[in-house]
C-alpha cells in the first residue's frame, strides 16, 4: 500500500500550515548564516532544493530569503527547486512562483522547477546543488514497517495524559528502525547531489524530554477514529491495519547517522550545529488569551488534518462511505477538543541540524 499521497490540496495545507511555517522560520538565520559563508562557483548555477515542498507557500518563503542572502554576494544565475511525490498538488505552487507581477523573486536571473519523486532516492544530478534543505517531510516513512499497528495509531504511542491504546517495545522498534533506514538513504541521496562544502538542513517535528509534538494531535484523532469503530463505520479489522505513518524522533535519533564513526555518512557530512526546540502555535496562543474554544476546536482540528487525512483516505479506502467516514472522524475530533480541551494539549517540539558535505 502506497504510504502517502502527500499533504491535502487545493490550497487546504498551505491555509493551515502555520505552525510548520514557525518551525521553519527558526532555522532561517542557519540558512542565510550558511549563505553567507557558501562557497560559490565562478560559472554557472548556484542551485537551491528543497524536499517536501508540499503546495509551496512554505518553501517559496525559504527561498526568497535564501535568495535575498545571496544576492548581496553573487550575480549567479539561481535555480530554486521545489520537489515532492508525484502525487502532490504543484497546482499553488507553480500559481506562487509566477504571479501576475512576474516572478516570486523579483528577479529575472532566478529559475525555478518543480520536481516529482521521492526524496529517499537521487533525484538531481551529481554535484549539482550548493544548498539542500527538507522542513518536516522526513518524518513520514517510505514505508510501512508493519501491516498492522493494532493497539493505536500512531508508533510512538499515546500520551501520558490520555493513554487510550498502546503500542509494545517491539512495534515501536520497528518504526524507529525505518525512520533511521529512511533518514540514511535522504542523506546519501543528497550527499550525492551536493556540492564538496553544500549545505543540508534538515528540520523535523519530534520528541524532547518530556514534550511530543504527536500528543495531543494523534490522541483526539485516535479517540475519534475509535468513535467511528464503535458506530460501527469501520471493523475492529480496518482499524489494526491503519495508522499514521510517521515516526517521532529524538534529536539523538537524527544525529545517530552523521556521528557513528562506523557510519558512510560520517565521512560525507560534517555536522555544523544542532538544536532541539519548542515554537509557539498562534492558535493555541489565541485560545490562552480569549478562551474561544470553538475557534480554537476548528484551527485545531483543521491543522492536523491537513497533513492526516491522506492516509485515513488511502487506509480506509474500502470503506462503504469514505467521504462520510471522513467527515464524522474529524468532526468528532473537533467536538471532542471543543468539550475537553485540557485533554488534549499540543505543544510543537521541532529539531533541526545543519551539515556540511566534506570533500
Amino acid at each position: 500500500m502506497q504510504v502517502t499521497k502527500g499533504m491535502v490540496g487545493h490550497g487546504f495545507y498551505d491555509g493551515h500550515s502555520a505552525p510548520q511555517w514557525e518551525a521553519t522560520a527558526h532555522v532561517l538565520p542557519w540558512l542565510e548564516e550558511a549563505a553567507a559563508a557558501l562557497d560559490l562557483p565562478d560559472r554557472g548555477v548556484i542551485t537551491l532544493a528543497d524536499f517536501g515542498c508540499s503546495e509551496g507557500r512554505n518553501s517559496v518563503a525559504v527561498m526568497q530569503h535564501l535568495v535575498t542572502a545571496l544576492r548581496t554576494r553573487s550575480e549567479r544565475p539561481i535555480r530554486t527547486i521545489h520537489s515532492d511525490l508525484p502525487t502532490n498538488d504543484f497546482t499553488d505552487l507553480f500559481a506562487l512562483l509566477n504571479p501576475e507581477a512576474g516572478s516570486a523573486f523579483a528577479d529575472d536571473h532566478v529559475y525555478s522547477s518543480a520536481v516529482a519523486g521521492t526524496m529517499f532516492r537521487q533525484l538531481l544530478p551529481p554535484a549539482s546543488v550548493q544548498m539542500a534543505m527538507t522542513f518536516n517531510a522526513i518524518g513520514f516513512l517510505s514505508r510501512r514497517p508493519l501491516d498492522r499497528l493494532p493497539g493505536y495509531i500512531l508508533a510512538n504511542g499515546p500520551s501520558a495524559l490520555n493513554p487510550v491504546g498502546h503500542v509494545s517495545t517491539a512495534e515501536r522498534a520497528a518504526f524507529a528502525q525505518q525512520a533511521d533506514a529512511d533518514l540514511r538513504s535522504f542523506a546519501r541521496a543528497r550527499a550525492a547531489e551536493l556540492v564538496p562544502g553544500g549545505k543540508l538542513l534538515i528540520e523535523v517535528f519530534g520528541a524532547g524530554e518530556t514534550l511530543r509534538t504527536c500528543d495531543g494531535i494523534y490522541d483526539v484523532l485516535n479517540d475519534a477514529v475509535l468513535d467511528a469503530l464503535k458506530a460501527g463505520m469501520l471493523t475492529q479489522e480496518a482499524y489494526a491495519r491503519y495508522y499514521q505513518p510517521v515516526y517521532m524522533r529524538r534529536l539523538d535519533e537524527v544525529l545517530a547517522p552523521f556521528e557513528d564513526s562506523n557510519s558512510d555518512l560520517n565521512t560525507l557530512f560534517m555536522r555544523e550545529r544542532s538544536e532541539l526546540y519548542e515554537i509557539p502555535v498562534s492558535f493555541v496562543d489565541a485560545f490562552q488569551q480569549n478562551g474561544d474554544v470553538a475557534t480554537y476546536a476548528k484551527a485545531y482540528t483543521d491543522f492536523f488534518r491537513a497533513f492526516t487525512e491522506t492516509s485515513l483516505r488511502l487506509n480506509l479506502a474500502d470503506s462503504a462511505d469514505l467521504e462520510g467516514l471522513l467527515r464524522y472522524i474529524y468532526a468528532r475530533a473537533e467536538q471532542r477538543v471543543c468539550e475537553t480541551p485540557e485533554r488534549y494539549p499540543f505543544n510543537y517540539i521541532a529539531m533541526a541540524v545543519l551539515l556540511t558535505r566534506k570533500e
